[in-house]
């Protein structure tokens, strides 16, 4: 499954690569630290999952609308500090929601289920 990675703090970004890479069957196919370059990456690079950062700069609310407008396919798993705005999140169509204070392995169960439907429904891994 390739999997697009958004967060506006590097640092979280280069941990999640790290943690995301070693999962047999996920690749990481790119990053974004604002809502531009997640849009351009997006349509670009055809990702099966994006990894959002709810608060990512650069676009209001409607940023998950903006990405499925490219490509209707992808599945958005957005993520926040703030857990208060994961109802938002769902609200605007993520798919799931994740606290970024939640351990690493649920994040990985998490994509390790997307990437069983991906592979189960002939999406690409």
């Amino acid at each position: 499954m390739r999997v697009l990675l958004a967060d506006h703090h590097p640092s979280t970004l280069w941990a999640l690569r790290s943690l995301v890479e070693k999962q047999q069957g996920l690749t990481v196919v790119g990053d974004a630290t604002e809502a531009k370059s997640l849009l351009t990456q997006a349509e670009a690079l055809k990702p099966d999952l994006v990894l959002l950062e709810w608060e990512l700069p650069g676009r209001a609310a409607d940023l998950i609308d903006v990405l499925h407008a490219i490509d209707p396919r992808p599945k958005v798993v957005a993520m926040s500090t703030r857990l208060e705005t994961g109802r938002a999140a769902l609200a605007a169509g993520a798919d799931a929601f994740l606290s970024k204070s939640d351990e690493p392995d649920w994040l990985l169960e998490t994509l390790r289920q997307y990437a069983k439907r991906t592979k189960q429904g002939g999406g690409s891994e």
